[in-house]
């Protein structure tokens, strides 16, 4: 079956001694196209490095909300001209660790946002404790093409989020027994979803406490598959479908 990881970060230090074989696993496991997510200055450059390298990775250019005291926007501007960047992302706000005061979040939020309006490029959400912040800076630009990537909000914040158009993207956490996702799985229109890892975070079970990769998708797929009572491959092509489709590929 046909996979399409929408969000992992294979650049990571954590791949550094295998990086070229997780890539080829990935490849053999019926992946065949991943969008690896930007963070900051350095996490830009390395994901545009492994996009030219790999026919099947694409890359975004953005700062995420713990490096928005950081944030150079004609960096951003620039990175999002290269051919194989799709999105932009990840961007938003975390009130969890706190890490860049709220205001420069809000604000670095907002830059980035009238930046990828004006470049009509998808947009990759980061929203940690930060809910109705988030929503409400969103309802000020009404973007058309928003992913909340690794949903955790409730019911009620996914019913707003598909209402105004937009996606979610479930990740690993949706294995775990203290998930309180899957009304919201069964609930969310066939069109308006993804699977991503966030690797090398957030592995699902059974393997937590290990690093993850996209090879882990199967378990996600498999999860959703069960709650949705459709097949494996149904929500592998659905969900590759719907990825390609958000991010023009």
């Amino acid at each position: 079956m046909k996979i399409f990881e929408s969000h992992t970060h294979l650049d990571n230090p954590k791949f550094a001694q295998d990086r070229q074989q997780v890539i080829a696993n990935c490849h053999n496991a019926g992946i065949e196209r991943m969008i690896n997510v930007s963070c900051d200055a350095q996490t830009m450059a390395d994901s545009i490095a492994l996009a030219e390298k790999y026919d099947f990775i694409y890359a975004t250019a953005g700062f995420h909300p713990h490096d928005a005291t950081e944030l150079d926007l004609e960096m951003v501007r620039k990175a999002a001209a290269h051919p194989k960047v799709v999105a932009i992302g990840e961007i938003g706000l975390d009130y969890f660790r706190d890490i860049s005061p709220r205001n420069i979040q809000r604000d670095a939020f907002r830059q980035q946002l009238e930046l990828a309006i004006k470049l009509k490029m998808p947009i990759i959400i980061h929203d940690r404790d930060a809910h109705e912040d988030v929503l409400s800076i969103l309802s000020e630009y009404n973007p058309l093409k928003v992913v909340f990537h690794c949903f955790a909000g409730d019911y009620f914040m996914a019913q707003r989020i598909i209402a105004a158009g937009w996606h979610i993207s479930f990740t690993g956490n949706i294995t775990y027994k203290n998930s309180k996702l899957t009304d919201i799985i069964r609930m969310v229109p066939a069109d308006k979803y993804f699977i991503e890892t966030d690797s090398p975070y957030l592995t699902p079970h059974p393997h937590r406490g290990k690093r993850n990769d996209p090879t882990m998708l199967r378990y996600i797929i498999e999860e959703i598959a069960q709650i949705r009572y459709q097949s494996p491959i149904m929500i592998a092509q659905q969900t590759f479908n719907n990825a390609s489709d958000f991010f023009n590929i």
